[in-house]
């Protein structure tokens, strides 16, 4: 009977580690489709490339992080003595194939200081070394302990968000807006302001959610940062989004200086639909059925800096995502677009490109699932045929949507690039001004219509 208890201990034990094995290939498989999936999308149509987004622009920001979590599983199925069967020993050479391809990932992320710099060069050339801030740039040591802290997930606003929660419209929380700068900014020091919009599908997302690295990377050195929501959908129906946009526009115009920034340069940005949106305001300045009852305000603006953004409802050349215009219809507009195709078209970023559209500088990922880089380029190409204004247009490969929300490798890139674009921009104008060439005030322009 001893005899027997004792030859059924290494049964069990090898028992206990084919099951740790096996538990190991299945995880082991399942990270390894999650790296590749963020090295290369598995599909890009359909509720596939959606499905494919989260876990791909999680793994792709985040390598090192993925790096960690696999190997602290791989670690406790080893301690279960995973290792001392076949199973196991497969799934521990798929996982270290994984960390090397992860490994990858983060030193190729690591390019994008360079595909920004060739893209600013080619872009603004020579002026892109004129550039100036309003203040030195003195980072807050409370600031970068919440970053190492917190790493990729910082919460910046707490630091630069100077007034949280003011109104700018009638329709509550929805109208509100939030004002990043510094403790010290000059209350007449005119300081720049970019104008964040959000995105989230026009149906979701708030003002606090996106783009926080870069606000705060402009807070920093002396600019006036302004996050604002928005009427979403399927409550509200297109235009009610844009026109909010445009009435944020307004009243920063209005009541900027009263807070140290400076009226008369105004930039917007923002990311998917935020960079629909903002890329639309700025082609579409002083549209006056995008401003009811203030249709003779200026909402023009100096710049635009659209990321990952959705440039056509339309799908006018094929560059769309496959159900986008189902989603749109239905949630959105509440009208198709066989039944009416015209305000489709005007809603549409592209519909607007000609020579009257101001400086841009367009920033997207190859790995973008949501919204397919090719609609970028063909966005991009018309601008840079018609516009009489410098084009910028920086293409990372490797990033998916949404890819700087994160404090990552290619977010610091990005929010460096754009300070950069906006300082130009910014030097630009005020080498005009002191050189007296005559500019025409975009507020005294006929208003544009979309074409067709």
């Amino acid at each position: 009977m001893a005899r027997s208890s004792r030859r059924s201990r290494p049964s069990a034990k090898r028992a206990r580690a084919r099951g740790a094995g096996r538990e190991m290939l299945v995880a082991s498989v399942v990270g390894a489709v999650n790296t590749a999936n963020a090295r290369e999308p598995l599909t890009r149509k359909g509720r596939g490339a959606v499905a494919c987004f989260f876990p791909g622009w999680l793994t792709s920001e985040m390598p090192l992080h993925a790096i960690g979590w696999q190997a602290l599983a791989t670690a406790g199925f080893a301690a279960r003595g995973a290792l001392r069967s076949p199973s196991g020993l497969v799934g521990l050479g798929l996982s270290l194939g994984s960390w090397a391809t992860l490994a990858r990932l983060w030193s190729e992320a690591g390019d994008a200081p360079h595909v920004f710099e060739r893209a600013l060069r080619d872009g603004l050339g020579d002026g892109l070394d004129e550039a100036t801030d309003p203040m030195a740039a003195v980072a807050d040591p409370a600031v970068v302990r919440r970053r190492l802290l917190r790493g990729p997930l910082a919460n910046h606003g707490k630091a630069w968000i100077r007034y949280r929660g003011l109104s700018y419209g009638e329709f509550g929380k929805r109208n509100h807006l939030d004002i990043w700068a510094r403790d010290d900014l000059p209350r007449d020091g005119r300081a720049p302001v970019l104008l964040q919009v959000h995105g989230g599908a026009w149906v979701i997302g708030n003002k606090d959610q996106q783009a926080t690295p870069l606000m705060a990377h402009m807070a920093e050195r002396g600019w006036i940062c302004v996050a604002i929501n928005y009427r979403l959908s399927p409550r509200s129906t297109w235009p009610d989004h844009i026109v909010d946009v445009k009435r944020a526009i307004a009243w920063v115009k209005a009541n900027i200086a009263d807070h140290g920034g400076d009226p008369d340069f105004v930039a917007i940005t923002g990311g998917s639909a935020g960079g629909h949106l903002s890329s639309l305001a700025a082609l579409s300045a002083n549209e006056p059925s995008w401003q009811p009852g203030f249709e003779e305000v200026d909402t023009s603006v100096v710049a635009a800096v659209p990321f990952y953004g959705v440039y056509d409802w339309t799908n006018r050349d094929g560059t769309g995502l496959e159900g986008m215009d189902d989603f749109i219809a239905d949630n959105v507009m509440k009208t198709t677009l066989d039944d009416d195709r015209e305000t489709w078209d005007k809603a549409s970023t592209m519909s607007w490109v000609g020579p009257h559209a101001p400086p841009f500088m367009v920033v997207h990922g190859t790995n973008d699932t949501l919204v397919p880089v090719q609609q970028a380029r063909s966005f991009v190409s018309m601008l840079k045929a018609e516009s009489e204004q410098p084009v910028v247009y920086a293409e990372l490969p490797g990033a998916q949507h949404a890819f700087e929300v994160f404090d990552s490798r290619r977010t610091l890139a990005a929010v460096g690039a754009v300070h950069r674009f906006l300082a130009s921009i910014r030097a630009r104008e005020d080498h005009d001004a002191r050189s007296g060439e005559p500019d025409v005030p975009a507020a005294t322009q006929d208003a544009v219509t979309p074409e067709g």
